[in-house]
């Protein structure tokens, strides 16, 4: 199965991730919207994705111009991203669950050390590839929205 690309765009940073077919995740980091553009080129060239699945908030649509201006051939499907941050902290205390004391505090209550916007575009990519029926069975389903705060 082909990868995909996933970019959840910000105004100073973006989070960036390549998606197998399946929805494993083969890369992803947060880099500067800057790099953007070099940087999709460079992962493009390296796993042959066509398909960049794009998050619809800040900055999106100036990032999808310059995306399509500088690699014509790639195809943009831009999704609601709605409350992905949210899911993506969880998706963080998943893969990097705390150590120490902090263990003992409940997770809700804890903010990553770190910027979580590539976890939030490997949601957008596996949200984009469950809709697709791709999504492999060993990885779990990705809720469209989150359940409203009480």
């Amino acid at each position: 199965m082909q990868a995909i690309a996933a970019l959840d765009p910000g105004r100073d940073k973006c989070g960036l991730a390549v998606l197998h077919g399946d929805g494993h995740t083969l890369w992803q980091q947060v880099i500067a919207t800057a790099t953007l553009v070099a940087q999709v080129a460079a992962l493009q060239e390296q796993y042959g994705f066509t398909v960049l699945v794009s998050g619809n908030g800040t900055t999106s649509k100036k990032a999808a111009v310059a995306l399509q201006q500088a690699l014509p051939a790639l195809q943009i499907e831009i999704r609601d991203e709605y409350r992905t941050t949210e899911l993506a902290r969880e998706y963080y205390w998943q893969a990097h669950p705390p150590t120490g004391w902090h263990r003992f505090i409940p997770l809700g209550l804890q903010v990553p050390p770190v910027p979580v916007d590539d976890f939030a575009a490997v949601i957008l990519g596996r949200r984009y590839l469950q809709q697709q029926g791709r999504l492999a069975s060993d990885l779990p389903a990705v809720p469209e929205k989150l359940a409203p705060r009480r």
